[in-house]
């Protein structure tokens, strides 16, 4: 239980340093009076949804940082700027920025040279289509679902300026408290994680069983089960197969398809789940990550169903 400890220390720690500085960098923005400004950069894709108008400011903010956009968004939820449903779909485009940056420090770097212009481009290519599905959903339900809100989260801006230094002084007073709950929270879910993990929970997500319902040869079963685990390691003993003909390009996409089909929920049992529920709380944060998860999946059971029919 002592190395459970130690190992989700290890894995939170830096993560709850990021949140801490996100938490306190947009409280010195919304004390500086720089909220309004930021959203009208949002403005043309926000004026497609039915969100309301304050969430185009932590849209904005998370280009940076998905983490500091969201502790924006409890901030508006907490003072009744916004309703639980706005929240969630906030949070939810929040995610979307992310796409990009996975793009330019993932998808070009790592998985085109090592899967190949055609197998990694189709990659590449799900990646980005995931991401306008997730965009796409969002805008049709904010439709559905939500009537416009004209609400606006109130910065307190008044005649005399505020310093950089007041600033930081008011910010750190006002998010001491929510940094607490949020880094309590984080601290015991990943902990849980972590100790469900070294006990095999997670082994109920074995592909093994499932290797020859979807004609995949033997020989990809270490690459599909070490995608599960790590998709940089799945992709670097992929790539191989690929250049040395073992394995089909088709056969490696199903492969990819079927590993990122087992490893986003595991990813986002282990990852995202403690950090959402410890900055929304458990039911808002719990249906955050099913819904992006849920959109992620769904997007490579298609894909993964369309290259089975053409194989067959």
């Amino acid at each position: 239980m002592f190395s459970v400890l130690i190992s989700a220390l290890e894995f939170a720690v830096p993560i709850l340093v990021v949140i801490f500085i996100g938490l306190f960098g947009t409280g010195v923005l919304i004390e500086l009076g720089l909220m309004q400004k930021l959203s009208r950069f949002a403005n043309p894709l926000f004026r497609f949804t039915n969100l309301p108008d304050t969430c185009a400011s932590s849209f904005m903010v998370s280009m940076g940082s998905t983490v500091a956009a969201n502790t924006m968004v409890v901030k508006f939820r907490d003072t009744g700027c916004i309703n639980n449903k706005e929240t969630i779909l906030c949070a939810a485009l929040n995610t979307t920025p992310a796409y990009i940056r996975g793009i330019l420090t993932y998808q070009i770097p790592i998985v085109l040279p090592a899967l190949g212009p055609v197998v990694g481009g189709f990659y590449v290519m799900v990646f980005i289509l995931t991401g306008v599905v997730k965009i796409t959903t969002i805008v049709v339900l904010s439709k559905l679902l939500l009537k416009k809100n004209p609400c606006k989260f109130e910065e307190t801006i008044d005649d005399t300026k505020t310093t950089l230094k007041e600033a930081a002084k008011n910010s750190l007073t006002k998010n001491k408290k929510l940094f607490t709950r949020i880094a309590v929270i984080y601290l015991a879910m990943t902990t849980l994680v972590f100790y469900l993990q070294d006990r095999g929970a997670f082994e109920i997500f074995s592909v093994l069983p499932l290797a020859d319902i979807f004609g995949i040869p033997p020989e990809s079963i270490v690459p599909l089960t070490s995608f599960v685990a790590s998709p940089v390691l799945g992709i670097s003993l992929l790539g191989p197969m690929l250049n040395n003909n073992v394995i089909l390009p088709q056969q490696a996409m199903i492969i990819l398809m079927l590993g990122s089909m087992f490893m986003l929920p595991i990813f986002s049992i282990r990852s995202l789940l403690p950090r959402y529920v410890s900055i929304f709380g458990a039911r808002t944060g719990i249906g955050i990550v099913s819904f992006s998860t849920g959109i992620n999946v769904l997007v490579r059971l298609v894909i993964l169903l369309v290259l089975l029919s053409i194989a067959n």
